[in-house]
């Protein structure tokens, strides 16, 4: 690792520490030319694949405009950021999982529509109706319907 302090290239680990959930390596080290300390943090690299739209084009992944939409979704829903975090989480694991290069925009939509649906019934619904693109009363309905069948208890 090169000093960022003399450019040189010799330096040496004095410590190295494992974060709390484990993805992190965090290495104290030490230059040997200009004997300053410094700090790095080491992580896997892993590529999420590119995302293919209804028009054909490809984007890249974007962490945020996932987070946007579903914030977007849960607008003053009583959903903790910590749950929206996990589902985000779930998410990007499971397109990671996929080991694709690409994914169509419409399966990362029935993603984030199965992991809304967990959070938040009303969520779920204001997603589908954009998403879906519904055109009538009758397309709420029919979603609506289906959410409530979902959250009755067994047994009815």
């Amino acid at each position: 690792m090169k000093c960022p302090f003399c450019g040189a290239a010799e330096t040496t680990v004095a410590d190295t520490r494992i974060s709390d959930d484990g993805d992190i390596v965090r290495r104290r080290r030490r230059c040997l030319k200009c004997d300053k300390r410094f700090t790095t943090h080491e992580r896997a690299e892993l590529r999420m694949p590119q995302v293919i739209k209804k028009n054909g084009s490809r984007v890249e992944f974007d962490r945020e405009k996932l987070a946007a939409s579903l914030d977007l979704a849960l607008r003053k829903r009583p959903v903790s950021s910590q749950a929206v975090e996990a589902a985000i989480s779930r998410i990007e694991e499971k397109l990671l999982a996929l080991g694709e290069r690409e994914v169509a925009s419409d399966k990362l939509g029935e993603m984030v529509m199965r992991e809304l649906k967990k959070l938040d019934k009303v969520a779920y619904v204001r997603f589908a109706s954009v998403y879906r693109n519904f055109e009538d009363v009758d397309e709420f309905s029919k979603v609506i319907r289906e959410v409530s069948r979902s959250a009755q208890p067994l047994g009815r």
